[in-house]
């Protein structure tokens, strides 16, 4: 049965509650919130009414950012549409800044609901990016209301391939890069339109298994740039393409406690521009990969003298690359 939004009486909503969860788990108290502006005060078990649709409030997100696992995102709701019962997430407006740095330059960062908004709106039938509509609560916060995906990370699932990293390159790599390459498709699609991702990460990619794709999460993020409008997000790109080459992180401090002979030759120039304990030029570490993929690779390290200003310059390059690769012959998804 499909309720109709209409009446948002505690009455009503405890009736229509009880439709979509079990008796133990309606809340004997809720509040019925329409003004979002403090997101710490939506509870679990509270009712945030937003536009013709209301949502029972469960958990929270958890921040997947390196070294902040399981940090609680407390402006990230899990939540259930009452009007039909299915499972969404609730993005409330969350002002947060911070400082990064990129070849040298110091960018500043910030969340930009408007513009998660936007970029809704534009990939609305795009199934490469995450779903979902926004709309204004009674205060004039953009509120997005977002689709679940239901899959895995892409990275985890990338770990996972191989018996090591030979065995992995040769079968699965190619495969893998594929995807790499139809993802930053998807990206060159936003800046085409000219707008940023803002927060190009590894785990910002989850795998449908429904639909049998990677999608990009997440668009929140907006930077000030300089000359060069999609640094960050190419960074970002980078960053993704040293993990699937390396099928990991390799880590500088593990090469020197258990392949001394590989540390020793390690240079400054050779680790990742973003992360410095990460090695980019990986052909140091395992010789068999291509020169046109490790070519690439150095555009990201902190030796680079060369840098990417368009996704379609990164993309010529490694479909160039991706000629020297055998064809790949596991599915990694």
């Amino acid at each position: 049965m499909t309720d109709s939004p209409g009446d948002f009486s505690p009455a009503a909503l405890r009736e229509r509650i009880a439709r979509h969860v079990s008796a133990a788990q309606v809340p004997a108290r809720f509040k019925i919130i329409t003004d979002t502006s403090n997101f710490f005060d939506v509870d679990y078990g509270d009712v945030v009414v937003l536009a013709d649709h209301a949502y029972l409030v469960r958990g929270y997100e958890k921040e997947g950012r390196f070294g902040l696992d399981d940090e609680p995102k407390y402006w990230v709701r899990r939540a259930i549409d009452l009007t039909d019962g299915s499972k969404k997430i609730i993005k409330l407006v969350y002002h947060e800044q911070f400082q990064t740095q990129i070849g040298g330059l110091s960018i500043t960062c910030f969340r930009s609901p408007k513009k998660e908004a936007r970029i809704l709106d534009l990939v609305a039938a795009d199934p490469r990016f995450m779903h979902g509509r926004w709309v204004e609560d009674t205060a004039g916060n953009v509120v997005r209301i977002l689709d679940v995906i239901p899959g895995r990370r892409f990275d985890e699932i990338v770990g996972e391939l191989g018996n090591n990293h030979a065995d992995y390159f040769q079968h699965n790599f190619p495969g893998v890069l594929d995807q790499y390459l139809e993802l930053v498709a998807a990206i060159k699609f936003l800046h085409d339109h000219g707008e940023k991702h803002g927060d190009i990460r590894r785990d910002h990619i989850l795998f449908d298994r429904e639909l049998r794709i990677n999608r990009w999460i997440d668009f929140d993020y907006n930077y000030q740039h300089g000359e060069s409008m999609f640094g960050l997000d190419l960074r970002g790109l980078g960053n993704i393409l040293i993990f699937i080459a390396g099928g990991g992180d390799i880590i500088a401090a593990d090469l020197r406690d258990r392949q001394r002979e590989i540390f020793d030759t390690l240079r400054s120039e050779d680790l990742s521009m973003a992360f410095k304990n990460r090695v980019a030029n990986l052909r140091k570490v395992f010789p068999y990969l291509p020169e046109s993929l490790n070519r690439v690779l150095l555009h990201f390290s902190q030796g680079a003298q060369l840098f990417y200003d368009t996704t379609a310059q990164l993309m010529e390059d490694l479909n160039a690359a991706r000629a020297d690769l055998p064809t790949p012959s596991r599915r990694t998804t």
